[in-house]
């Protein structure tokens, strides 16, 4: 079967290919593990890191463009794994280019798995971004309305519910995994708001000084990135009937802070010097994470047996072993 990763050029799209890689097949369109002989990695940037096997192609190209697309999706044996976005920041700042990735080219892609013939699976990475206002201060679920008060939720909230009616009309099979903030990405920082949840922790462990760009007190969920890779990889192989209508499924967090994270870095490294840490709260930023849920229910995930982060510790440690 083939595997289409859009997205695939960043961070959790790599560490999802590798990982497919690594297993070497899925539930295909025949409901039984298919042998995975094509996976190509789609994005507007080469990866960081050139993956070495025969099966992986790298496509370069816009996720707008409609006939780039179709041309991924050139197989009934396929799945997709839709992860390109224009994230939270940029979202604020440019609300066109937003709706353009984000909507117009999540329905590229939900029209070109419509065009096969064999109802491929697709697995849309979503945000907890969904969820704003009133409601996200306290714990969300998976049947909480949304009510997104960023650009970047807004149009992940559509794009959940075009998943659920492309799925009911038996275009697609598709789900959508609502993550929290993913942690810890190495490299650089990127234009999501939540860049320095990842960066409070990547600096100071390579000796670079990190701010904390909002109130101390300010709570957030946070995932694993190996969490993340196996509950999408999970969520892709479930039945889907077992989804029912909603195809959204909430992947359970943590709720910390930026502080506590600090706190973990220096409990899991005590053998090198780390970075400074200082609290510089920026008004825009601290606008937009403080209109998303902190703390998650998670109830569907939990009866599916989705996988979860003890603690954070767990998580920080995963980074240190990973990148350090």
């Amino acid at each position: 079967m083939k595997v289409v990763i859009t997205g695939g050029g960043g961070f959790l799209g790599q560490q999802l290919a590798r990982s497919l890689l690594d297993r070497g097949s899925l539930t295909g369109v025949s409901g039984r593990p298919e042998e995975l002989d094509s996976l190509v990695l789609f994005d507007g940037v080469p990866p960081a890191a050139e993956l070495d096997d025969e099966r992986v192609e790298v496509v370069l190209g816009d996720v707008t463009d409609r006939e780039t697309i179709f041309s991924l999706c050139d197989r009934d044996d396929l799945s997709v794994f839709h992860m390109a976005s224009v994230m939270s920041g940029g979202g604020e700042e440019d609300f066109d280019r937003a709706l353009a990735v984000n909507v117009d080219g999540s329905r590229n892609v939900l029209e070109a798995l419509r065009a096969r013939a064999s109802c491929p699976r697709l697995v849309f990475t979503s945000s907890v971004a969904v969820f704003g206002g009133e409601l996200a201060k306290g714990s969300v679920g998976d049947s909480t309305k949304q009510s997104p008060e960023t650009t970047y939720g807004c149009t992940k909230a559509i794009v959940e519910l075009l998943v659920n009616d492309y799925t009911r009309k038996g275009f697609l099979d598709g789900r959508a995994a609502r993550l929290p903030t993913v942690i810890v990405r190495p490299g650089t920082p990127n234009r999501a708001a939540s860049s320095f949840v990842s960066g409070v922790v990547r600096e100071p462990f390579h000796g670079v000084d990190a701010v904390i760009p909002v109130p101390p007190s300010t709570t957030m969920a946070v995932i694993g990135y190996r969490t993340v890779v196996a509950g999408l990889v999970a969520l892709h192989d479930f039945d889907g009937s077992k989804l029912g209508p909603d195809r959204a499924v909430e992947l359970p967090g943590l709720t910390v802070t930026a502080e506590q994270l600090v706190e973990s870095l220096h409990r899991v490294v005590r053998h090198r010097p780390l970075g400074h840490v200082t609290v510089e709260p920026d008004p825009a930023i601290t606008s937009i994470v403080e209109a998303w849920a902190a703390r998650t229910a998670a109830t569907k995930a939990s009866e599916l047996g989705l996988p979860t982060d003890p603690d954070v510790d767990t998580i920080v440690r995963a980074f240190v072993e990973d990148f350090g």
